[in-house]
């Protein structure tokens, strides 16, 4: 064999930069740097465990063990359990209110402040769906942790101090889809769109059951072909001019 050849099983040698990289000692990360992972392991998990079983149904302890941390430790970063809860809601509720709200201002410049109600809803939902759908098993923890509070009064309360900027927004351009509906309709349609969001976001899976596997719960393109144009369908129902309502 010439000596030239290389020898079976011999290791390429390292490039130049890869032997500089090796050599180099890798950055210590600096105390705020872990202060903040260790925040973010301990907010996920609460979020997991909130999700499961509510406000009421988890301690400090709960969730110290699932990050694998004494329980004193998140004494250090929150004082009490509400405090930890409302870190979980407000965490990524700045996140889903900026999509939106930017999806609903881009949506009213291009239709120059004439909006549809279907376009109006598309804009509203189906940004937020996207989040649920494309943003990891955290995402859909957060989904169904706020499909589970808004049906409370505590967690009515925290989605009135995130919330009701960005709701008001959506009401503004059905409004100016609508200028002939009386304005107790416009919020009764919207009662009965977010009740509908927060089924599918709570992803119970009874729809599986009830359609016998014809449609899935964690089927958010489905939801969005369909959701914003049933909607708007019962927004131009009850907005019509003269609409009746039926005796009792």
């Amino acid at each position: 064999m010439a000596v030239a050849e290389k020898k079976a099983g011999a290791k390429a040698p390292k490039a130049r930069g890869e032997a500089v990289d090796a050599a180099k000692p890798r950055r210590r990360r600096t105390k705020v740097e872990q202060r903040a992972d260790k925040m973010e392991q301990i907010l996920d998990a609460a979020e997991y465990l909130f999700s499961v079983h509510g406000l009421y149904g988890v301690t400090l302890k709960d969730v110290a063990q699932r990050v694998g941390v004494h329980h004193t430790l998140l004494n250090y970063y929150f004082t009490d359990k509400k405090s930890l809860f409302d870190a979980v809601i407000a965490r990524r509720a700045g996140v889903t209110i900026a999509y939106r709200m930017e999806a609903l201002d881009k949506y009213d410049a291009e239709t120059k402040g004439q909006p549809t109600v279907e376009g109006a809803l598309r804009a509203f939902l189906n940004t937020d769906l996207d989040l649920y759908s494309q943003g990891g098993e955290n995402w859909k923890n957060y989904g169904a942790l706020g499909a589970q509070v808004s049906n409370t009064p505590y967690g009515a309360e925290l989605f009135d101090l995130h919330f009701d900027p960005l709701v008001l927004r959506l009401i503004g351009l059905l409004k100016k889809a609508l200028p002939d509906c009386a304005e107790e309709d416009i919020f009764w349609g919207y009662h009965f769109v977010t009740g509908a969001l927060m089924l599918t976001l709570a992803r119970t899976g009874r729809i599986n059951r009830l359609s016998g596997g014809l449609c899935d719960s964690d089927d958010f393109e489905a939801v969005k072909d369909r959701m914003a144009s049933f909607m708007a369908a019962g927004f131009l129902n009850i907005c019509k001019p003269g609409a009746a309502r039926p005796a009792l």
